[in-house]
């Protein structure tokens, strides 16, 4: 064998280990990508931050009392370019919002889309994955 050769071998070997951690980071698996839940309530937070948008909504649960669901969402790159800004969401938005709920039936998801009660929506209708 080559010196370059084993150079080459050896660069090969750290790009594919390297790129596990990427991987895994972008995995879905959390989520019920087969499953569809709608979240009718309000805003509570919207964090504009790498590597996930995150969504905080409180919506009424089966006891009468409220409950706090996190929606993620893609990075910002990604949603600005389908229009969101860092003020998409606001604090007392009232949004009808349709997620893949967790595997694990946290109250939790991944975000599909949104309605404002104002008829302006965001997100993609239809397959997210």
């Amino acid at each position: 064998m080559t010196l370059t050769f084993v150079k080459g071998l050896g660069l090969s070997a750290l790009l594919v280990l390297g790129a596990a951690p990427v991987l895994a980071h972008h995995s879905r698996t959390m989520f019920d990508l087969q499953k569809e839940v709608v979240l009718e309530g309000t805003i509570t937070e919207f964090q504009w931050t790498n590597p996930h948008v995150w969504i905080q909504i409180s919506v009424p649960n089966a006891k009468g009392g409220m409950e706090d669901w996190s929606v993620e969402g893609d990075s910002p790159n990604l949603v600005s370019r389908q229009g969101w800004k860092r003020n998409s969401f606001k604090t007392g938005d009232k949004v009808v919002m349709k997620i893949h709920p967790m595997r694990s039936g946290e109250p939790g998801g991944s975000f599909m889309t949104a309605t404002f009660m104002d008829g302006r929506t965001l997100g993609t209708p239809g397959p997210q994955y």
